[in-house]
């Protein structure tokens, strides 16, 4: 069997970095951890093909030689996923799909044409599905009626990648969130009882990478790195010798839940392995918001004091904001600004709140007959489209803070001020680096791009460019790559507030920062 792996295209988002990728020259944050898990699970005497099409196309020679495309997305791949499906079908050729997107939504890849789903996780519906191609079924749909052990998981085909076009690596630990979200589909996709894998395997995919000669970061991409933290605690503590005795070769970056800063010792344990930074759903400031939609861990204690605490063991902090909660109150917008002002978030993504298919939030929207139809269809976007369901505000109010927030948070000096105090918050760990590992080549370019365009050609930044910089250089030289990453993201950001603004004025047909209903 000839197989063609695709991963779609992703449009222009806040996390694809587009300005930033061509200044590092390079094509992608992170590679698709699922699929090139999923070409583990094939025979061996498959010939396989893999492209992700954010790093590099397929020609149209690889589509005549495979029997088979299997592809592999996310929700907001969905243009490019139906394309490829549609295309495979004009060619004769057979198509698997699989991943959260058609997990999520099964009848819609069915519609475009696709021939087998492999839906929920792959470990379970690889298995059925081989054995339909084995039987010689033409079509069929596998489902799982209970998550597979991922200790079983196998390595990821890491060989598959042109890694060199990456900022990151990407590896898995664990499964599952323990909370209960209502906006979240993790829960409803991963279950909420947190699975992890084995100390033994996270190891041997590190040191698959190592024996691969990537020496930069990496991303764990778990939705909540600390959901059993029993465990996370013994990986870590084996990770620190791990890293130590390769003379540090990765930094860490992940994702996980605010609660993390009440646990001063699982603090610890991750900057001594290599972390650099987590991400964090903080949401919103307003207690009664995050009450409102059960994400109650962001309650027990003052938000900004739990983000104070991180940058003190030394990590930096990225974090996600949703506006258009039941019952927000107005000036939403402008509490998060202030918030975001106040810890020095540099990178916060500011969303707007969409109800995602299977989540609590969906079930209940739709008992209320609040979901907005087209058709009979529930449509859902990303970050900067317009909710999918009637808000209890006006939507008029919700834009134009939304605009406003995210225009203001991202004006540049505002921005390279909280990059530069982010930075000064961190505290230093003498035991380990704390920064995005760039090569040489890529940094000399970053450096070089930096001084042109803000050092020179930006006359409202110049001058705090330059003095940033300095300072930076005398007095937190340990974070200077980490801070030159952080200024050289402004030019996607900077570039990303229109792109938003244009998108927010082509559903509402006005401006909503020069026209208020």
């Amino acid at each position: 069997m000839k197989v063609l792996l695709l991963y779609p295209l992703f449009p222009k988002t806040f996390w694809s970095y587009d300005r930033f990728m061509e200044v590092a020259g390079l094509k992608a944050l992170i590679p698709p951890l699922g699929i090139i898990t999923i070409a583990s699970l094939l025979p061996q005497d498959w010939e396989i093909r893999f492209f992700d099409r954010n790093v590099g196309m397929e020609r149209e020679n690889d589509w005549a030689w495979c029997d088979l495309v299997i592809l592999s997305a996310m929700m907001v791949q969905k243009k490019d996923f139906h394309y490829l499906i549609r295309k495979a079908v004009d060619m004769g050729k057979k198509v698997a799909v699989g991943g959260p997107y058609p997990t999520s939504l099964p009848h819609e890849a069915l519609d475009s044409g696709a021939d087998y789903l492999i839906l929920d996780e792959g470990e379970i519906t690889i298995l059925q599905f081989l054995e339909a191609i084995a039987t010689g079924q033409e079509k069929g749909i596998f489902r799982a009626t209970e998550k597979p052990d991922v200790t079983l998981s196998p390595m990821p085909r890491f060989d598959l990648l042109k890694r060199d076009d990456y900022l990151m690596m990407s590896i898995q630990f664990s499964r599952g969130c323990p909370f209960n979200c209502e906006f979240c589909d993790i829960i409803s996709l991963y279950g909420r009882k947190p699975r992890t894998k084995s100390v033994v395997q996270v190891l041997s995919e590190l040191q698959y990478l190592y024996d691969l000669g990537w020496r930069r970061s990496v991303f764990i991409v778990d939705d909540n790195f600390i959901g059993n933290q029993r465990n996370v605690k013994q990986l870590l503590r084996s990770l620190i010798p791990w890293m130590q005795k390769r003379n540090y070769p990765f930094t860490f970056l992940t994702e996980a839940s605010v609660n993390l800063a009440e646990d001063s010792e699982l603090l610890e344990l991750m900057t001594q392995a290599g972390f650099f930074g987590v991400f964090l759903g903080i949401e919103t400031p307003d207690q009664d918001s995050l009450e409102v939609t059960s994400k109650y861990q962001n309650t027990r204690n003052p938000l900004a004091e739990s983000c104070r605490k991180i940058n003190q063991a030394g990590l930096m902090i990225y974090a996600g904001f949703i506006m258009g909660f039941d019952g927000e109150r107005a000036g939403a917008g402008k509490r998060i600004q202030s918030f975001v002002e106040q810890t020095s978030i540099p990178q916060p993504m500011l969303g707007i709140l969409q109800a995602l298919p299977n989540t609590a939030l969906w079930n209940r929207l739709k008992q209320e007959q609040r979901l907005i139809e087209d058709k009979g269809v529930v449509e859902y976007g990303d970050q900067n489209t317009l909710m999918n369901f009637v808000p209890t505000r006006p939507i008029s109010e919700i834009a134009y803070e939304y605009l406003d927030a995210l225009w203001q948070m991202y004006e540049p000096t505002s921005y390279l001020k909280r990059c530069f105090q982010q930075c000064l918050n961190i505290t230093p760990n003498p035991n380990s680096q704390q920064q995005i590992y760039f090569p040489i080549d890529k940094m000399l370019r970053i450096v070089a791009q930096l001084i042109w365009k803000q050092g020179l050609l930006m006359p409202d930044i110049r001058q705090q460019f330059w003095q940033q910089f300095w300072i930076m250089l005398k007095t937190r030289p340990q974070f200077l790559s980490l801070y030159l990453g952080l200024c050289a993201l402004g030019e996607h950001f900077w570039e990303y507030r229109q792109l938003a603004k244009e998108r927010i004025i082509h559903q509402l047909g006005y401006d909503p920062l020069t026209t208020r209903l």
